[in-house]
């Protein structure tokens, strides 16, 4: 039985050829921390995210260079992009015209209303959506003297900037309320999600560090996700954004919402282990990074309880005393010397995934 509540329906909103929100699939995003000029540098770190499972991707425009270096990263990616900006809307308007797919704006540091409406109109004449994005740690002024920056000031931060655009006729809005913890990002959402039927993307600003960063978000967007709260997300992490993306995939996965890749089942290890399998465990799981066909694979620490701990896995290894056994549901495949364990591994990964895509049809 699914712990994870029926997801709350949300209007529909389109980014390039992805789609969020109205029942669409959970949609997974980065953003890149290179610079956006350095157009070489940000098509790397894009398609590396691509392969790891990024389904979309935001850029920073800090100033004109960078809104104009859209239109050549477009050119070469094949994941829609969106344009962050942030205070000067001519950025927002020259990213929409280099080809970004929508952009995520804070309408309250945009400045002026008629500000705002050359940014959604050119947004409308470009056929972009926008998401606004409601930090606690940039409330408006007005609000947070009167309400404080905890989770009511962010709705109603939310609300009013979200009527502003809807008074210019302009409804093809995603939301987020970001803070830096969990509580009030969750209650934040909460309220928002209660009161309006936008597509909501999902996120703890500024979570931290690796360890820091994934326990807030796994706690803090794995709590939304399974009350059926929640469009698309992304998991911020001071560290490279392919970790963001390998942490998101396995929060979906936790929660049984999407699947996609490896699932490694792997033992915290104990006395009876006598092989490295930190480092097995961790080349296996960067080498198998780019595949796509959902299979559970289990590297066990011994050969004693191994096959019998890991019995769900599609292909598992165990290793000890200079053996290595390859194990399929359970049972023992076959033995060879124990320097072997990965390549056996992944060969065998290669072959159960070349089988599930000519069952369905796929080519390549």
């Amino acid at each position: 039985m699914s712990i994870v509540k029926e997801r709350k329906k949300t209007r529909q909103v389109s980014i390039g050829s992805v789609k969020v929100g109205g029942g669409a699939p959970v949609a997974v995003q980065s953003m890149t921390n290179t610079y956006t000029q350095d157009v070489d540098a940000t098509v790397s770190q894009i398609k590396q995210l691509s392969k790891a499972g990024c389904e979309i991707i935001r850029v920073a425009i800090p100033d004109m260079e960078a809104a104009l270096a859209v239109k050549k990263i477009k050119k070469q990616i094949n994941i829609p992009l969106i344009a962050d900006i942030h205070f000067d809307y001519k950025l927002a308007i020259a990213s929409a015209e280099n080809g970004a797919d929508a952009l995520r704006i804070n309408p309250g540091n945009i400045g002026t209303k008629e500000r705002v409406q050359k940014v959604v109109q050119c947004a409308k004449d470009n056929g972009l959506s926008i998401r606004i994005g409601v930090n606690s740690g940039s409330l408006e002024k007005d609000i947070e003297q009167s309400i404080g920056n905890g989770a009511k000031a962010m709705a109603a931060s939310a609300e009013r900037n979200v009527e502003l655009l809807r008074g210019m006729d302009f409804h093809d809005i995603k939301l987020s309320v970001k803070a830096s913890d969990v509580s009030r990002t969750v209650e934040a959402y909460r309220l928002v999600s209660s009161q309006t039927d936008l597509p909501l993307h999902l996120g703890v600003t500024e979570a931290g560090g690796l360890f820091a960063g994934i326990s807030k978000s796994a706690i803090g967007i794995g709590m939304l996700l399974a009350e059926g709260i929640g469009d698309t997300i992304r998991v911020s992490l001071t560290r490279d954004p392919v970790e963001e993306i390998r942490t998101a995939w396995e929060i979906l996965r936790a929660l049984e919402i999407r699947k996609r890749g490896v699932e490694i089942i792997s033992c915290p290890t104990c006395g009876r282990c006598r092989i490295d399998l930190f480092d097995i465990a961790e080349k296996v799981e960067k080498a198998l990074l780019e595949v796509k066909v959902p299979v559970k694979i289990a590297i066990m620490g011994c050969v004693v309880n191994g096959p019998g701990e890991a019995k769900e896995a599609d292909i598992g290894i165990a290793g000890g005393d200079g053996t290595g056994i390859l194990f399929k549901k359970g049972k023992l495949i076959k033995k060879f010397p124990q320097e072997k364990l990965i390549n056996v591994l992944l060969e065998e990964v290669k072959k159960y995934t070349m089988s599930r895509r000519e069952l369905n049809g796929e080519k390549g």
